[in-house]
């Protein structure tokens, strides 16, 4: 048995450029791109905030608005309960930045460590928390399945406002509002919206509510396109689909950040990577950002993380955004380690299934007590890269003294990973202790004991929904392209022409190429030197986590790649970043 994702099937997009594309200022490359992405008219990548979707289509926002607005008039005591990932730490930041440049300074935040009370609005968090005696709680990216966390709080009288944007379920918890656009009943057209663009449009009805209530009279009223850098960083991290109104925020919060108009933690944290905040795209969100974030939640507490993205202070966001990259290089070596173990556990499989002549599994559930809690995710998604399968890697839970296994899903297109859990829940009602998530990730607790029961039950789940297709590994392109379209101006004008994302893909092109040169940089980077065949020009590339195993035999190469800019000391070249090298055909 070989593993399928070695060969994928590469396919072009082949969209027609409309009337309205064609007659632009547009470049012809350009048009041809955002046609292979339904763009129909210029209109609809430009990117104005009187664009975005009114805040009063999300149900029940003006009335947590207002609870909101009242408690800011009494002076009351608020705390926001956020989440561990970068989506919930942005989230966390725009609510209490916007509380505060509502005049409001009786704020505070709490949010859970993962390794001692888990995801969300728990009972155990609500207890915390009443320490504080707050008098209003808001949830930022959880609370819609919190239905213990709100009875709790709900007993010690705590009114609780819910944010979230994730799926809700059966039951929804009796809160004092609840803005969600996933909840029944919610008309909000963009149903993709992370949670810091939920949070965000929530401080938008608050300004509104205070406004009518003359509370600006003599204050200043904050201008809320402040906190858009922080909207953009938390929507790409979440990887959330970027439709026309995320688009819009990640563009605005791009266009501050290039401008020096953002806040210190996203400047220092680009600043620690090495990357300059005038050419910031929103790939640097996902990548470079993101990660270092995010590592915080995953080994330590995402506290570090909210305290960079507060900070007012340029020096103190420096310090705290190295030790955010020294985290994060800490997670990097962990992660190494168990990518290398769940390799040879995949490899044992295929080797296993080849003997045997068997079938690949259409699931894979692995599962560690070495392994640590906060990276399974990035592991899974590692696996599930590789196998084109969905993935669930578990790690043995810190929080329960029982033997708790904490799982962490990531699924393929076509494939809605929280209706298989879903599904399985349904027919196994005794075996997943708590779930939830979206589409493409999801989380899980199992009891250890339960797990190849699981497995087998994943399977069947997964065997139910799948179909065919789905398993086929499809990398999509935007063609070819000419030898005079491959140039450092093209490559910067792709840059910034997004932003990019997920469902609005960034431009990848496949080619012919022939190898004139190559060798190994960094361990395990492929350096080349290409030329197309209706060219003399030689490019550079390099492929990433790829060596010359992966270069096929003869000389020539069929690549995917996108064009990118490598700027080393102050001089730019063009260079192609290759995911993918088969043999031509």
């Amino acid at each position: 048995m070989t593993d399928r994702a070695a060969s994928p099937i590469i396919e072009r997009r082949q969209c027609a450029v409309s009337a309205s594309l064609s007659g632009s200022d547009l470049s012809p490359l350009l048009q041809r791109i955002y046609a292979n992405r339904n763009v129909q008219s210029p209109d609809e990548v430009t990117y104005s905030l009187t664009k975005l979707i009114d805040y009063r289509l999300l149900k029940d926002c003006e009335k947590a608005a207002d609870i909101i607005a009242q408690a800011i008039i009494d002076n009351k005591s608020i705390l926001v309960i956020g989440d561990y990932d970068v989506d919930g730490a942005t989230s966390t930041t725009v609510v209490l930045k916007a509380l505060q440049s509502f005049g409001h300074t009786h704020c505070d935040h709490l949010v859970p460590n993962r390794f001692d009370f888990g995801y969300g609005l728990s009972p155990e968090i609500v207890e915390v928390a009443h320490q504080q005696r707050p008098d209003l709680i808001i949830t930022v990216d959880n609370g819609i399945s919190s239905i213990a966390g709100v009875e709790a709080a709900n007993r010690f009288d705590i009114p609780v406002v819910i944010t979230d944007h994730h799926l809700a379920g059966d039951e929804l918890p009796q809160a004092a509002a609840i803005v969600n656009p996933n909840q029944p009943g919610c008309d909000f057209p963009s149903k993709c919206i992370a949670g810091v663009g939920v949070a965000f449009y929530l401080m938008l009805a608050v300004r509104a509510s205070l406004r009518s209530q003359d509370w600006f009279s003599d204050r200043t009223e904050p201008n809320m396109a402040e906190l858009l850098d922080l909207v953009a960083l938390g929507t790409v991290a979440d990887v959330v689909p970027l439709d026309a109104n995320n688009r819009i925020m990640v563009d605005q919060g791009l266009r501050r950040i290039r401008a020096d108009k953002c806040c210190a933690g996203i400047k220092a944290l680009l600043t620690v990577a090495g990357k300059n905040f005038v050419s910031c795209s929103a790939q640097d969100f996902g990548f470079v950002i993101g990660p270092r974030l995010n590592a915080a939640g995953r080994l330590e507490d995402m506290s570090i993380g909210i305290a960079c993205l507060l900070s007012t202070d340029r020096s103190q966001a420096m310090e705290l955004a190295k030790m955010l990259d020294d985290i994060n290089k800490q997670r990097r070596n962990i992660e190494a380690d168990m990518l290398a173990q769940a390799n040879a556990l995949v490899d044992e499989l295929l080797s296993e299934l080849a003997d045997e002549d068997s079938e690949m599994r259409l699931s894979l559930c692995l599962y560690q007590k070495s392994w640590h809690e906060g990276v399974v995710g990035l592991l899974a998604s590692r696996l599930k890269d590789r196998l084109h399968r969905p993935v669930i890697a578990f790690a043995l839970s810190e929080i329960s003294e029982q033997a708790i296994i904490k799982g962490s899903a990531r699924s393929i297109p076509g494939l809605h990973i929280r209706d298989v859990l879903d599904r399985v829940d349904r027919h196994y009602p005794e075996m997943i202790i708590k779930f939830g998530g979206h589409a493409m990730a999801a989380g899980l607790s199992i009891q250890e004991k339960d797990f190849e029961a699981f497995q087998q039950a994943m399977e069947w789940a997964v065997s139910e929904i799948i179909d065919e297709d789905s398993l086929q590994h499809t990398i999509i392109t935007d063609g070819e392209t000419t030898a005079d379209e491959l140039t450092l101006n093209n490559a910067e004008m792709l840059r910034y022409a997004g932003p990019w994302g997920q469902h609005f893909l960034e431009p990848a092109f496949d080619d012919n190429f022939e190898v004139i040169d190559w060798r190994i940089v960094g361990e395990k980077h492929l350096k080349m030197q290409l030329r197309k065949k209706d060219s003399d020009a030689v490019i550079d590339a390099i492929a990433f986590n790829k060596t010359d195993d992966d270069l096929p035999q003869g000389g020539d190469v069929h690549a995917v790649y996108r064009m990118d800019v490598n700027e080393f000391r102050g001089n730019k070249k063009l260079q192609l970043i290759v995911s993918h090298l088969q043999a031509c055909d």
